[in-house]
């Protein structure tokens, strides 16, 4: 059986962003892996990222928006 991971509760803004972080590295065609290989960030501190257990630091995201090719705005949910 696989291990799969809860999907962020969407009611919260960091649940947003998180899921606003996958849709934008999916768009990008990228996968977990191929982000670590970008920007050096660890594979679990993604996917923590992307499950909203954590948030990444305001320094982090310069590297997440060049990797999917996205302007830092764009990182952050609409609503």
């Amino acid at each position: 059986m696989a291990n799969r991971r809860k999907e962020p509760d969407t009611r919260s803004y960091s649940g947003r962003f998180a899921v606003r972080l996958r849709e934008l590295r999916e768009k990008a065609g990228l996968t977990i892996e191929d982000v670590e290989w970008m920007t050096y960030f660890p594979k679990k501190t993604l996917y923590n990222w992307e499950g909203a257990i954590s948030q990444p630091p305001i320094d982090a995201l310069p590297f997440l928006a060049e990797a999917y090719g996205v302007n830092v705005r764009c990182l952050f949910p609409k609503e």
